[in-house]
This record gives C-alpha cells, sequence and structure tokens, in this order.
C-alpha cells in the first residue's frame, strides 16, 4: 500500500463508512493562538470547537493535519521520531464517545478492507487513574469485547494485554498550558512477532530495557518501553476535561473524542518497513543525500543519525517556508525554530563530509515528493527554495565569523596559560553567533585546548530554562482557556485588519498574530514603514469601531457566499463548504473560528504602542487594549 493509498483510505474509511465530513487541516503557524508557537497536534486547530462553539461541518470530522513539535528534537534521528509530520485523525464533537471511537479504531486497523493488521501483533494501553480522573474501566471494557486481556503476571507471555500507565504516558494535552485534554487509549504494533511476550527487541540498548522496565522491576518488554519492539501508531483521547490556568481540572461541557494516528509510522508499519526513512516519504532524499556525501556507509550509527536528521529538518523547513502564514528565518519565535533547523541540518552534512550548498536540492526535492497533496508548496517554491538558500549562505558566514571569534578567545587562553576554554565564552559563540559548541571543540582540540561540555550543558539548560520561563509567561492565557481578556484581544485584531485594509489598502493581507494577556501582535503584508499618520488613521478607525459599540455575531455559510459578501480570508487556503463568518456590526466581516468579545464597546480602548518590520515585505503592529490604552 503506498503512502497516498493509506493516507486517502484513513480518510475514506471515516467519511463513507461512518458519516464524518472531511475538513481541511489548519496553518502550521496558529492563527490568534498564544499558547504554542506551531500547530502541534490535530486537535490544535479544533480547540475553539472542543470548548463548545459550533463547527460549520458538523460533529463528526476527519483530516489530515501538518504538525511540527520540537520538544524531542534530540531524539530525531532514530526509527520513529520526526520534526514535521502528519497526523491522521476522526474527532466526536459531543457525538459519539469511547465505545464508538475505539470500535472504529480496531476496524480500520484490523479489517480487510481496512489495514488488516494482524490483531495479535497489537497491544494497548489506558489510563490508570490519579487524583484528577479515575483509572479508565470504559475504554479497557472496550477493548476487552475483542478479546484483549489486562496485563498482569498471569497473562506475560500472552497476546492482545492491555496496560495501565499514569498521565504521563496515558493522558494527552492541552495542546498548551491551559485548554480541554483527557484520558486516553494507544494503540502499538509489535515489530517483532517472533519474539516471545516480554523479551526486548535485539540490539536494545541495556540503559533503555532498564529505564523503561515495567514498574514491578521484572525488566520485562511492554508497550511503552523504548528498546523499539512496539510502536505506537494510534492513540484514542478522550476530552473530558478543561485544565484551568490554576492547574486544576473542570469537566468539559460537551465530551469529545480526538483521535491520532501518526501518519509516518503507520506507512513505516504497514510496509514492513524498519523506519519511516525506509519509505518512499524520505528514500529518495536520504538516497540523494549519501550520493553528496560521498560516504558508502557502513552502518555507522552516528552516521545514519546524521542522515535522518538532514533529511527530517529540511522537509519541516521546507513545509514551514511553504506555509500560507509566511514564516522565515530569525532570531525569534516560529523564525528561530526554522532557523534552528536549517542550520543544525547543515551542521549534521558537514559531518559527513558536504562542503557544497545543499539545501535548496533537497528542499526541492521535498516539494515534488508532497505537491500532489500539499499544492502550497509548489505554490510558494520560490520562496522556499529562496529562503533555503539565504539562510544556507548566513549560516556558511556565521561560521566564519565564528572561527575569528574563536581565534580571539583561544589567543587570550594562552596569554591567561589556560588549558580549558571559558565556558562564558564558549556559550556565547554558539548563542550569539550560532556558532555549533561541536565545532568549538574540534577547534579547541586541534589547539591543545579543551572545552568542559559538561559545564556548557549546564549553561545551555538554564537558557532553556529562562527562555520556558518566558515563553510560559509569554504565552499563558490565551484562547485555548477562552479568557475574557484573549477574547476582546482577538476581536480587536478582526478590528485591526479592517482598519489597515481602509487606511493602507485592500490588498493588505493577515501574515501572522499572536496573543498574549498583555498586548496583540499582528503581522500584514506591506511594502514599507508606516507613517505616523497611516498609524494614527487606523488606531483612530478602530477606535470609531469600538466606540459605536457594535454587536458581534456569527453566520455559518459557503465560501462562494461569503467570496460574494466580501468576507475577508486568503481563499487560496482550502476551506471547507461550509464556513463560520465573523461580523462586527457593519465594519468587519472575517472568517474565523471564534472566540470573541460579545459587543466592540467591551475593548474600552486600543492603542498602536510600534510599528515595526517583521520579515522582507511584512510589517509587524504592537497594540494593547483596555486599561493600558489609557494610560
Amino acid at each position: 500500500m503506498q503512502a497516498s493509498e493509506i493516507r486517502q483510505k484513513f480518510i475514506e474509511f471515516f467519511v463513507q463508512k461512518h458519516g464524518h465530513k472531511q475538513i481541511t487541516g489548519a496553518s502550521l503557524i496558529p492563527d490568534n493562538d498564544p499558547t504554542v508557537l506551531f500547530t502541534t497536534a490535530g486537535m490544535h486547530p479544533l480547540v475553539p470547537y472542543l470548548m463548545g462553539e459550533v463547527h460549520p461541518a458538523g460533529k463528526r470530522l476527519v483530516d489530515a493535519q501538518k504538525c511540527i513539535r520540537t520538544g524531542d528534537i534530540d531524539e530525531v534521528g532514530d526509527a520513529t521520531h520526526c520534526t514535521f509530520f502528519e497526523m491522521l485523525g476522526n474527532w466526536s464533537l459531543g457525538d459519539y464517545f469511547k465505545k464508538e471511537a475505539i470500535q472504529m479504531s480496531y476496524e480500520l486497523l484490523t479489517s480487510e478492507d481496512g489495514y488488516n493488521l494482524n490483531p495479535d501483533r497489537l497491544m494497548v494501553t489506558c489510563f490508570e487513574g490519579d487524583s484528577d480522573s479515575p483509572l479508565d474501566e470504559e475504554a479497557a471494557g472496550v477493548w476487552e469485547t475483542f478479546g484483549f486481556r489486562r496485563a498482569s503476571a498471569a497473562t506475560l507471555g500472552e497476546k492482545r494485554l492491555i496496560y495501565f500507565y499514569e498521565k504521563k504516558k496515558n493522558w494527552w494535552g492541552p495542546a498548551g498550558l491551559t485548554g480541554p485534554c483527557g484520558p486516553d487509549t494507544e494503540m502499538f504494533y509489535d515489530m517483532c512477532p517472533d519474539l516471545a511476550s516480554g523479551q526486548h527487541k535485539t540490539g536494545a540498548r541495556q540503559e533503555l530495557i532498564q529505564r523503561y522496565a515495567l514498574k514491578d522491576g521484572s525488566g520485562n518488554c511492554h508497550p511503552n518501553c523504548e528498546c523499539g519492539r512496539y510502536v505506537e501508531i494510534w492513540n484514542d483521547v478522550f476530552m473530558q476535561y478543561n485544565k484551568k490556568p490554576d492547574g486544576t481540572f473542570e469537566p468539559l461541557k460537551q465530551q469529545n473524542v480526538d483521535t491520532g494516528m501518526g501518519f509516518e509510522r503507520i506507512v513505516a508499519v504497514l510496509q514492513g518497513k524498519p523506519s519511516h526513512y525506509d519509505t518512499e516519504l524520505f528514500i529518495s532524499v536520504i538516497e540523494r543525500i549519501k550520493v553528496l556525501s560521498g560516504k558508502t556507509f557502513d552502518g555507522n550509527n552516528e552516521e545514519v543519525k546524521s542522515l535522518r536528521i538532514i533529511a527530517d529538518h529540511l522537509r519541516a523547513a521546507t513545509f514551514i517556508l511553504g506555509d500560507t502564514m509566511a514564516v522565515t528565518p530569525s532570531n525569534t519565535d516560529q523564525g528561530y525554530i526554522l532557523r534552528r533547523l536549517i542550520r543544525r541540518a547543515i551542521r549534521h552534512a558537514r559531518k559527513l563530509g558536504i562542503e557544497q550548498k545543499f539545501t535548496a536540492e533537497i528542499g526541492q526535492m521535498f516539494i515534488d515528493l508532497y505537491k500532489n497533496p500539499y499544492i502550497e508548496l509548489e505554490t510558494n517554491k520560490e520562496r522556499i527554495v529562496g529562503e533555503l538558500e539565504r539562510e544556507e549562505e548566513r549560516f556558511l558566514s556565521a561560521i566564519q565569523q565564528g572561527e575569528r571569534e574563536f581565534a580571539k578567545i583561544l589567543a587570550e587562553a594562552k596569554e591567561n596559560s589556560e588549558k580549558v576554554l571559558p565556558t562564558e565564552q564558549v556559550f556565547n559563540l554558539y548563542d550569539t553567533h550560532g556558532f555549533p559548541v561541536e565545532m568549538t571543540q574540534e577547534l579547541a582540540q586541534e589547539n591543545g585546548f579543551e572545552v568542559d561540555l559538561k559545564a556548557f550543558e549546564e549553561r545551555f539548560k538554564q537558557h532553556q530554562e529562562l527562555s520556558r520561563a518566558g515563553g510560559s509567561q509569554r504565552f499563558a492565557g490565551g484562547l485555548a482557556d477562552h479568557s475574557e481578556e484573549s477574547r476582546k484581544l482577538h476581536t480587536a485584531t478582526h478590528l485591526l485588519h479592517q482598519a489597515l485594509k481602509k487606511v493602507l489598502g485592500d490588498e493588505v493581507e493577515q501574515r501572522g498574530s499572536n496573543i498574549t494577556p498583555e498586548r496583540l501582535r499582528f503581522d500584514f503584508n506591506y511594502p514599507q514603514k508606516m507613517t505616523p499618520d497611516q498609524v494614527k488613521s487606523v488606531q483612530d478607525l478602530v477606535n470609531e469601531q469600538i466606540d459605536r459599540k457594535l454587536p458581534i455575531s456569527f453566520e455559518i455559510m459557503s465560501v462562494d457566499e461569503a467570496k460574494r459578501r466580501g468576507a475577508i480570508g486568503l481563499f487560496e487556503d482550502k476551506y471547507e463548504d461550509q464556513i463560520k463568518v465573523y461580523m462586527m456590526g457593519d465594519f468587519s466581516f472575517e472568517i474565523c473560528g471564534g472566540p470573541h468579545a460579545d459587543n466592540t464597546g467591551d475593548l474600552q480602548r486600543f492603542k498602536i504602542v510600534k510599528e515595526e518590520a517583521s520579515s522582507a515585505g511584512i510589517r509587524r503592529i504592537k497594540a494593547v487594549i483596555g486599561e493600558e490604552a489609557l494610560k
């Protein structure tokens, strides 16, 4: 079964057999959601509907969603982890729940007209319960109807077992700091069926076996063991709770189902490949990187890992650059992640001996591989290739600058008769100049000096903790928890968008937004800096609408009707047949999922505090509302 067929079979199963409506996956850049930098899961774009908003397509949905996760970037290079991945998912918004969801999952996985997997190679897990939610007897009971038994000392060695795990393993969400979440049941596939149950995959690293051994200390293999024997292929999340800002959980008004099947993993399983890098999703790119390196690759694990990292990171970069919501390499936010991915790929290419420029060629290969399901890659191919080329040039210049800075550090160390380079200077090379610590270490060794890698890692962890603390503060609250302030700020972005169109011209379009509890940030396309008069005109126009106390409502309509009535929206995007359009009196008419304030008067006052460049051709406005705007 080819990858395209696997993707389509998933969609058709839920549409044709179980009455779901196919919806279009959202942008990789979350629209007006401050809780994360990227869309990290299929549920992320649907948060408003999981919280009770009405979805135009109904209560049963299915889609393929582009996702980016960087939390486990250090794991990339193994057989299962990806930075960019596709998540296949089906949804119930207050319709069916645990019984039906598990029945559908089992049917698709094992039926002859589905994926036809051997059910004896499946293991499943459920939530063991804690003070927030009880043991999931309901989900386990459904699995028992399909011949699964609860794992225990008595069942060791059997097939089709149910294991129970804590929240860390069998609870999903929220996508950010707050929002919908709940217990889940996960499905694992046995990649080594010839082994007796409880045995680890041959060649597994002993530290992994010990780290993920069963709680009773037996050391037996089990679904969540990371020896590689079992691969998680599907996750059914039962969203019963809303996590509040204070860390407590409250029942959701409606019970939802959110399932996620990792596309890359299921392709590898169904094609009998040891990893997704051995499937048509990657193999042509992997082979080209091998040619560029000039190496024969004799199974060296570090070299194979570098191959995979290059392919993974440049695929992720290609999709980020090709997204509708434009992001370019920078030192902040999504742009920082993008820059890190490209530069990390280049660094690993140099490890393999690739000195020539290559990122644009690899990017074009991924465009060709994915342009059929994701037409935006073909549409934006000039931007993708151009940005890859420019960032590669910048990184090569950064390496040259880093080498010059290293020479200064080396001279100072010699003068002070030091044999270990100062950790703060090594970290500054990395943090300020983008100079990889591995290169610093190599140059130091060539000159008879050392780098204290342990001290560097501790300094790096301090840096990460400060960044996370700032990020948590920055992205706290927000639309995921539907706080009143976030609703108001979200409303203000609509008023700002329309005001910009009226003052600067109708060609102005939103290119990104971010909301914190303190302010909004709005990116838009415009070729030059706004004049003070233009800034004042936009601000005055927004405040005029606030003073008018316009009522806010929405209608569900077709895309054609939305176009005919002049709704704001990026119509090159793929919308569903029915969409939600929010109206703010007679001023703003914009496609959006919500939520918003009830009346523009709730905002009190609007004030632009900064207008600046974001990237080439993209301007950025930061603004405040309410009491802050009155100061």
